[in-house]
């Protein structure tokens, strides 16, 4: 084995350039420090409530007090009669919101970008960004009121047409669109953000070469703005594609209700339902485990076949 060479400070010589960057970027470093501390403390430390899933956990013993139950939780939770149907409708809500809330923001960010008017931008942006800073209950409220079969704006437009209402709330059908729609009306307009950041950072050289081209205004967008923000697209997606499993308890609890529980019903309410108001820790620490371990497989899985296809990855 090569020895590495020592220095009379004991510091091997090999570290030294790392050093170098330390000291000269130190400033950085601690403009580093909060988010890291973040992370450590609520994402790495709660990790070790992870074994609550191998305990028959009984919460005034504690965790550790508790009796071992090895995998147990695990097959109840194989056990379970809901457990199929709420895994497809997490995987159907998210695929959905894959299909449609993912493209959304990039369709938004490109019809922005192409908007002359600044003050007429401005107020788009912001009018688009309102719903995102909303609670889900405010925003479901909304929803409910909007679509009220007796009093709503939709179907009175309906019936003025001579249409009869529809019931959208109570329809697992137009519930699982309502859902879908109402999530891109609260997400799409923040996400511009990121792609709105990503086009103002393309060289406008680009543009230029593409007008003396006779490139119009679609070219400019197919053969520039899109290729230039693919990169960004790219990392979104993954980080898309690796929360399959997993979806926010906000959203599911302000729009179901008892009519469409067949497919509102998804992991995250159940855990809620399940865990908190029955007390069985032990189960849905296990299901939540499970989802945790599939989601890091589709994002690995996502990463690797984006490298494999020519473009950028995590890492």
């Amino acid at each position: 084995m090569k020895a590495h060479r020592i220095n009379k400070t004991g510091i091997p010589l090999s570290a030294r350039p790392a050093m170098k960057e330390w000291r000269k970027n130190y400033d950085l470093y601690l403009l580093l420090l909060p988010a890291v501390a973040f992370f450590i403390v609520f994402s790495y430390i709660p990790m070790g409530g992870l074994i609550i899933a191998f305990k028959d956990f009984n919460i005034f013993e504690g965790v550790w007090g508790s009796d071992w139950a090895g995998l147990a939780n695990f097959r109840e939770m194989l056990s379970i009669p809901e457990f199929v149907q709420i895994t497809r409708n997490t995987l159907v809500l998210n695929l959905l919101g894959l299909l449609i809330c993912f493209p959304a923001p990039i369709l938004l960010a490109l019809m922005l970008n192409e908007v002359r008017s600044k003050y007429l931008k401005k107020v788009s942006q912001s009018l688009l960004y309102l719903p995102h800073f909303m609670s889900w209950i405010v925003l479901g409220g909304i929803v409910y009121a909007v679509l009220s079969p007796k009093y709503g704006v939709v179907n009175e437009i309906l019936r003025w047409f001579g249409m009869d209402e529809i019931y959208f709330m109570a329809d697992k059908t137009w519930w699982i669109i309502t859902y879908t729609l109402s999530a891109v009306w609260q997400s799409a307009g923040w996400g511009t953000i990121i792609y709105l950041a990503a086009i103002t950072a393309i060289d406008p050289s680009l543009y230029e070469a593409a007008s003396i081209d006779g490139a119009g205004r679609i070219r400019k967008i197919v053969s520039v703005t899109l290729p230039s923000i693919m990169p960004t697209i790219i990392i979104l997606f993954i980080l898309a594609v690796g929360n399959m499993v997993s979806i926010g308890i906000e959203q599911p609890l302000a729009l179901a209700n008892s009519v469409v529980g067949d497919v509102s019903d998804v992991i995250s309410t159940y855990v809620y339902r399940v865990g908190i108001k029955q007390g069985d820790f032990g189960l849905t620490t296990a299901v939540g485990m499970v989802q945790s371990v599939i989601n890091l497989a589709l994002i690995v899985t996502a990463n690797h076949w984006a490298k494999k296809a020519g473009g950028e990855g995590l890492w």
